[in-house]
């Protein structure tokens, strides 16, 4: 067996992506289904979890919202036949509100996804979870495809779901207490980075919409560390 698609399943699954991220990975060897919801630990130890399940060469990750298109599918096998690299990263290409995103961040986005298997030393960390590689790592030109955000619906439940878990690492690093200027300061950061730096408004209404999103998300992580320190002073 040559690749090994690893899928991890878990929250709230929209059934047409995942159909979708399904049929795009057909033509692998084998996949496995990573059911995250029955599984304790983090995202690094579901990833872990499915590498020990996979029987081939190659491990090639995705999640349920991500898709393998058929030109990317002819450089992955293309690539593994011959290759002198441990892993290699593909550029994603986001789509928010229907909408291809270019700035804010979102392109190219590169994530870790295609490894050789004898190579992978683990994932680590548990929010933004990264693959430790024995070896050089190449950057693919043909991007995957990410349905990243639908609609504000979605971006609200995703944010209330992730908030939690950053402000808890933040709590657990002992970050300094949370006042007026600590909130000021991570908005004002924030909004520099995704407007000004990333150049969000480059991608029009929804571009803005999107920048503005994530200062608000920024700020619900911060709250909710806040109320983390506050509760944790009344309880001394």
């Amino acid at each position: 067996m040559k690749i090994s698609a690893i899928v991890l399943v878990g929250g709230k699954v929209d059934q047409t992506l995942y159909k979708k991220c399904l049929e795009s990975l057909s033509w692998t060897d084998e996949i496995i289904k990573v059911e995250a919801d029955k599984l304790e630990g983090s995202f690094a130890d579901w990833r872990n979890y499915g590498a020990k399940k996979a029987k081939a060469e190659w491990l090639l990750y995705l999640d349920t919202d991500e898709q393998i298109t058929p030109e990317l599918k002819k450089v992955i096998l293309q690539v593994i036949g011959s290759s002198e690299f441990a892993a290699y990263a593909i550029p994603r290409k986001n789509i928010v509100f229907g909408k291809e995103m270019r700035h804010c961040g979102l392109w190219p986005d590169y994530v870790l996804r295609l490894i050789k298997k004898d190579k992978l030393g683990g994932w680590k960390g548990e929010l933004h979870e990264q693959p430790a590689v024995d070896g050089p790592i190449c950057h693919l030109k043909e991007p995957m495809i990410h349905i990243k955000h639908e609609d504000l619906s979605q971006m609200v439940d995703k944010t209330n779901a992730w908030s939690g878990v950053e402000a808890k690492l933040m709590f657990d690093a002992k970050h300094p207490p949370m006042n007026i200027a600590r909130f000021m300061t991570a908005i004002i950061r924030e909004f520099w980075l995704r407007m000004i730096k990333q150049t969000a408004f480059l991608d029009g209404t929804e571009g803005i919409i999107y920048a503005l999103y994530q200062v608000y998300s920024r700020f619900i992580s911060y709250a909710k560390l806040w109320e983390m320190q506050l509760n944790a002073r009344r309880n001394l």
